[in-house]
């Protein structure tokens, strides 16, 4: 299934002849998750585990930026808390996705990566990105306090700290010297890029790269459900006494800018 939007395609799939399957986020503005997104991008990455003709998965996207974040104008318009269990328990499975896809999963981000876009890349197992790339986590000026766990996986803990409390940008480059992307590369240059990483790996004997990725998750991975889950006890109290909504209706209703230029 591909998610739509005006009768277009969000999320293309495309499967070439090593075994590569390429998703590609198509959203514009600002490539924005909604909650049909979410659950397109999860259903892609859960059927990997029964197809085997897939060796490798890259993630990317067209326009401006990987992702915009959370679509938060979908969260503000429905009612009651539809719209936030919605995002964070999509949040949580399309990560969980990611993180549990059988075969290496390689991002390739461009633009900007906020929000939600952040705790994608920060469980893929190969980053690739342009320079001058922002990395924004915005969970604090929409209100929430949850996506720690994953982004634990881009930055070391002080560095993930200021980030988080002030939602100020952490560049490509410093994510590069940290060592969680592989390598920069120019934008238009990325998607071919992410390509050949991934047809390197895709040449590799599929039943090792499997169990090796298996392997990682047992000794390296993250109990991504048990932390998320305890860090969004936070977000549900801000929501339930009203903070939350008030934090994303200040974006919503211009009240505070967003992250990108106009």
């Amino acid at each position: 299934m591909t998610a739509t939007t005006g009768g277009q395609p969000v999320i293309h799939e495309d499967v070439d002849e090593n075994g590569v399957a390429e998703l590609v986020i198509d959203n514009p503005p600002v490539n924005a998750f909604n909650v049909a997104d979410i659950g397109t991008l999860i259903g892609h990455l859960r059927k990997y585990a029964h197809d085997e003709r897939i060796r490798a998965v890259v993630l990317r996207a067209n326009g401006r930026g990987f992702c915009g974040g959370g679509d938060v104008k979908e969260v503000q318009r429905k009612p009651g808390f539809a719209g936030i269990l919605g995002q964070t328990w999509g949040s949580l499975e399309l990560t969980l996705a990611i993180a549990e896809c059988p075969v290496p999963v390689v991002g390739a981000i461009h633009g900007y990566c906020i929000g939600l876009g952040v705790l994608v890349a920060g469980v893929c197992d190969i980053l690739l990105a342009a320079p001058d790339t922002p990395f924004v986590l915005a969970e604090a000026d929409n209100g929430a306090t949850s996506g720690i766990v994953q982004a634990i996986g881009l930055m070391p803990d002080k560095r993930l700290r200021a980030a988080m409390f002030t939602c100020e940008p952490v560049d490509s480059a410093e994510l590069l010297r940290f060592g969680s992307v592989l390598r920069l590369v120019p934008a238009h240059e990325l998607a071919a890029d992410a390509r050949a990483v991934a047809t390197t790996i895709a040449r590799k004997r599929t039943n090792v790269i499997r169990g090796l990725k298996s392997a990682m998750a047992g000794t390296i991975g993250r109990d991504i459900r048990t932390h998320y889950r305890q860090e969004l006890s936070y977000t549900f109290e801000l929501n339930m006494s009203g903070e939350a909504r008030d934090a994303r209706g200040d974006f919503v209703d211009g009240r505070r800018t967003g992250y990108l230029d106009d």
